[in-house]
């Protein structure tokens, strides 16, 4: 393939020998012909190297890169390396993809000019089909960048990206196994790009093959790798105000799946400590009103647990300090954003 493909498509590629056939033969049979697919194999122990070099051999579209292991990161980073498209969008090799899906995500980021273009998705899991909707509440990137952190998903593979997007410091971060996609995607958008949404799902996530879940992957050690990016990552005066929460979402969630210890956690919030005082003494609330608002954030622990998927009965009794931290600073920031 000689010239600039308009699509590059990025899958990353790790002992996937048994479906890896579903999902390339489903990019194969786009309706768009203007696309490459990069095939990255991340020193897969069974034959899903030469599976690649297989479909490689058949299809000019497809090329084909070994590496030695080194994780989900390094490998999406080779590829965005040796993307040759005007946009790049990634699928996971268990995952498969409806056949309009580039046709139509080209077709709307050439419509508006739009550097990223967000999309619905499924989530599949076993006979059942979800329909996950994916909408921003408005499309300016500042937007986006904090529900990417609240109800988006961090995923890759339902965003078309510009590839000139890719410059500076957005990289993926070699040392992170898991939420890679979460912090790349923002760093990207933390720049003043431009956003389109197309209310449609080409995207299907097979629940019930991905090993990739957040718990399984996750350790106390890539929480904190996690933490740092985001503090450096989001370290400028637009997002002063909810760069704290973000981080301090993150670690609660850690605390929760027993990834952090009460020690480790309270020191966190103490670290913070200066934030959330300036949030109050920057807030137009009377100081009355701050008090009521934490007590009624008190008394509705069992809700905040439910957001996470946490069983109450499940708690260890010294984790009520914990929840305190949290939903004292969760509804003194809300109430400065919102209110």
């Amino acid at each position: 393939m000689d010239k600039q493909p308009a699509v590059s498509v990025i899958v990353p590629v790790y002992k996937a020998e048994n479906y890896l056939c579903h999902c390339v033969d489903s990019l194969l049979a786009q309706t768009f012909p203007d696309f490459e697919i990069l095939l990255i194999d991340d020193g897969s122990p069974d034959h899903s190297g030469d599976i690649c070099d297989e479909y490689a051999r058949k299809d000019s579209r497809v090329r084909v890169f070994h590496k030695e292991n080194e994780g989900v990161s390094s490998t999406r980073q080779c590829g965005i390396d040796n993307a040759k498209g005007e946009y790049t969008i990634h699928a996971d090799p268990d995952d498969w993809v409806e056949p309009d899906m580039l046709e139509e995500l080209y077709k709307k980021a050439k419509e508006e000019d739009a550097d990223v273009v967000i999309c619905d998705f499924y989530e599949d899991i076993g006979d059942k089909r979800k329909y996950i909707r994916q909408q921003p509440s408005d499309l300016d990137h500042k937007t986006v960048l904090r529900e990417l952190f609240q109800q988006l998903h961090g995923s890759c593979c339902n965003k078309l990206v510009k590839r000139a997007c890719y410059n500076g410091d957005v990289r993926f971060v070699p040392d992170l196994t898991f939420c890679e996609d979460l912090c790349f995607n923002a760093l990207i958008l933390r720049k003043e790009i431009k956003i389109g949404y197309l209310p449609r799902a080409f995207y299907h996530y097979e629940q019930n093959v991905n090993a990739g879940s957040l718990t399984r992957n996750s350790s106390p050690e890539q929480y904190v790798v996690l933490m740092n990016i985001l503090e450096k990552g989001l370290d400028t005066a637009d997002f002063q105000m909810i760069r704290p929460i973000l981080i301090y979402s993150w670690a609660y969630k850690a605390f929760l799946m027993r990834l952090y210890t009460d020690t480790q956690f309270r020191s966190l919030f103490w670290k913070y400590q200066l934030d959330f005082f300036r949030s109050i003494l920057l807030s137009p609330l009377c100081f009355k009103k701050v008090i009521l608002l934490f007590i009624s954030c008190w008394s509705t622990q069992k809700w905040a647990y439910k957001i996470y998927a946490v069983s109450y009965t499940h708690l260890r009794a010294h984790e009520t300090k914990a929840n305190l931290y949290f939903m004292f600073y969760m509804g003194i920031t809300l109430l400065n954003q919102y209110i």
